[in-house]
């Protein structure tokens, strides 16, 4: 679900400032941009989104500002490399000429800021700006939230409101049979003699045979239960994204076997109808929690 949070927090001697953006995804996908400097925290700002967060991309960029004076280390490793390249460079092809200071310093990751510059009051002021961003963030989604689920509410009742089409078609499928049944044998008789008297024992067996083949009171009932499951999970409290994505293949389920069983037009119709609202439910079930 799509969000956007900011929090921020002052000390005595720093200032922090926290972004927080989410787009929808089906699983939490933490991205953190973050200075040399708080590398360390990492583990502990993705536990701290992960205790309030499930799903979605999340992009997080901290920004603190010193306002005291900063300490730095030096990359002992990569200046001392460096230093033995110019030499060998120097002594191979005869160049003159002394190292220059300016120029090791700006060599990028000479310097970096103490690992150990993170002070209690830095390291709480950043948490704190995260939770004020996660809290607006969390705003912003819950109000989004709202109109989502509106909306997947609204889609329920459309395909709550099928079912009784597909329940009415099938109810006269016996008798749509048993008619077309006659016919056709009729017709068949009809070609290669006089029309003989037919079976009312063999006719009532065949319709019999083909009306349980394309019952689907089965599905039907199955898939009213699911729609009142949806229902509920929309106005849990909970997270209940796994359990709509479920349902949903369900509600899917029970239209494919009833576009399966069935050869009446108007109930394939309504079934696909069905199958049409499914999908584009799915796509909304993947933003939520």
């Amino acid at each position: 679900m799509t969000g956007y949070g900011r929090g921020s927090a002052d000390g005595e001697h720093f200032s922090v400032s926290v972004d927080l953006k989410t787009v929808n995804n089906r699983f939490l996908d933490v991205h953190l941009r973050l200075s040399g400097e708080l590398a360390s925290l990492e583990p502990v700002i993705k536990r701290q989104i992960s205790s309030r967060l499930s799903r979605g991309r999340v992009d997080v960029t901290i920004n603190l500002e010193k306002t005291s004076q900063t300490a730095y280390e030096l990359n002992r490793p990569l200046i001392a490399g460096y230093v033995h390249a110019l030499r060998e460079m120097q002594k191979e092809f005869s160049i003159a000429g002394e190292l220059d200071i300016n120029v090791l310093a700006r060599l990028p990751g000479a310097l970096q800021p103490a690992r150990d510059g993170l002070s209690d009051d830095v390291v709480a002021g950043i948490e704190r700006a995260v939770t004020e961003g996660l809290d607006e963030l969390e705003r912003m989604r819950t109000q989004e939230g709202e109109a989502l689920r509106l909306e997947m509410a609204d889609r329920i009742e459309k395909i709550d409101a099928l079912v009784p089409i597909i329940e009415n078609a099938a109810a006269g499928l016996v008798d749509a049979y048993r008619a077309r049944l006659q016919k056709r044998i009729g017709e068949l008789l009809s070609r290669n003699g006089p029309l003989v008297e037919i079976d009312p024992a063999r006719l009532a067996q065949e319709v019999a045979f083909l009306s349980d083949r394309s019952d689907v009171s089965e599905e039907m009932v199955r898939l009213r239960s699911h729609l009142a499951q949806f229902r509920e999970a929309l106005d849990s409290t909970s997270e209940t994204g796994k359990m709509l994505d479920f349902l949903l293949q369900e509600l899917n389920r029970e239209a494919d076997t009833t576009l399966s069983k069935s050869t009446e037009l108007s109930i394939k119709e309504t079934a696909l109808a069905i199958k049409q609202e499914v999908e584009k439910l799915r796509e909304q079930v993947q933003n939520v929690e």
